[in-house]
């Protein structure tokens, strides 16, 4: 199966060349970089010699902001070790370029092609002493290259859903000599554990989700925008899919009928969908507003469209209640959820529908902590939204301690298991 892989993989690069080329026409790759996933040779490491060199590949923002504090955290407990971080997506590139300002001994590169010599090539230029990858990142050529050079080789915060174990179960002798190739395990649930387990993988623990880790940075309003907010009881929908900002809008309307003076917030999981949001506004007569970056908010505005990446936060830190969105699409039942954790470290109470299978554990979690509640419909959502707005606006401290200590075991446990592997 494997010579099978490689044959294909090499067969297929000169179209994955072509194809990469294409995606910087349509702007979703980086024009100058994105030859590092298909020339991984000609990027050398910049790197003291002398230090230990540990690679952390995360794909995408998620996996990426969930291994900082973990690289952070290592960085402070021993000067003499360099990182690199691989990504895949533009807009994780993107944002490590902000978060790596201030360092001098974090590189970052995209991840090569899944193709057997690149795999080479970029293991012989960055010779890494520990290699960590996270979340779902199973890539067969460079995980058996790294097995081959014998370096210490770890999955965190592994996540291997039912429909995914299915999937690897179809080559179930595939997949052990896959899984075998990682040193440790830790994966990011009960239920993950557990699907890992059947794949025989080795050295498998659970220590708790790493994305409880992040440190949240409590980013605020412009003092004009939180002076026009300051009017109205603002509620925000958060990560939402095609119909759940029908939902919202719905919500508001209800709401509306208790409170005259209500803003809607809507931060659109897909931005490209801002224009169709509006219209939908336009149609049920709600004064409606595109809201890019650096942008005010007008003062007769009823639903705040969001058009702009890397703001969620400053609208968590001001809004009380926060509806998560991608759990009311009755489709998309078994990938339901969206990642409610940043938004519960800030203090909010969370509310979400009933299809959350990407983040159940998670939910859980909030929810015997009193955190987050399910809602059905907006008659439900809108009832528990006026209730809260009923009560002290404060953020819930409690809260955020409970979390932050939460997310700090979870980080020491973790590398804890990491210096196992190496000394850290």
């Amino acid at each position: 199966m494997l010579l099978l892989y490689r044959c294909l993989t090499n067969f297929l690069f000169p179209l994955f060349v072509i194809f990469s080329y294409l995606r910087v026409i349509f702007k979703k790759e980086d024009k100058f970089r994105f030859k590092e996933k298909i020339f991984p040779s000609e990027f050398r490491a910049n790197r003291n010699s002398i230090n230990k060199l540990f690679w952390f590949h995360a794909a995408s923002i998620g996996e990426v902001l969930s291994i900082l504090p973990l690289i952070e955290k290592i960085n402070l407990k021993n000067k003499n070790i360099d990182f690199l971080i691989t990504t895949v997506t533009l807009s994780s590139a993107n944002l490590l370029e902000r978060k790596l300002k201030k360092y001098n001994n974090i590189n970052h590169r995209f991840f090569p092609l899944d193709v057997n010599h690149l795999s080479e090539h970029f293991l012989n230029v960055w010779k890494p002493d520990l290699i960590c990858f996270v979340d779902s990142e199973i890539w067969p050529n460079i995980l058996f290259k790294i097995k081959e050079k014998k370096i210490p080789l770890a999955l965190l915060n592994g996540r291997i859903t039912k429909k995914t174990l299915k999937k690897w179960k179809n080559f179930p002798n595939f997949a052990r000599r896959v899984f075998n190739n990682f040193d440790l395990c830790l994966a990011s649930s009960k239920e993950s554990q557990n699907n890992l387990s059947q794949l025989q993988v080795r050295n498998l623990n659970y220590v708790g989700n790493l994305k409880f880790s992040v440190k949240n940075k409590m980013e605020t309003l412009d003092a004009e925008n939180k002076k026009i907010l300051n009017n109205f009881k603002a509620w925000c929908a958060v990560s939402t899919h095609e119909g759940e900002e029908l939902f919202a809008l719905k919500t508001h309307l209800e709401i509306k009928k208790e409170y005259n003076k209500i803003l809607t917030i809507i931060i659109p999981r897909h931005i490209s969908r801002v224009s169709d949001i509006k219209k939908l506004s336009d149609r049920y007569n709600l004064q409606s507003q595109i809201l890019n970056n650096e942008d005010k908010v007008n003062s007769n505005t009823e639903i705040v469209i969001v058009n702009s990446f890397g703001s969620v936060s400053k609208y968590f830190s001001y809004c009380k209640n926060i509806f998560v969105g991608k759990s009311l699409i009755k489709k998309l039942e078994l990938v339901g959820g969206q990642n409610p954790i940043e938004a519960a470290k800030i203090g909010c109470q969370i509310f979400h529908g009933p299809y959350i299978y990407n983040f159940k554990e998670v939910y859980e979690l909030l929810k015997n902590y009193s955190i987050s509640e399910v809602v059905n419909n907006e008659k439900e959502m809108s009832a528990k939204i006026i209730k809260n707005f009923k009560k002290p606006k404060d953020k819930n401290q409690e809260q955020i301690n409970l979390l932050d200590t939460y997310g700090e075991k979870i980080l020491e446990d973790t590398i804890n298991e990491l210096s196992k592997l190496s000394q850290l």
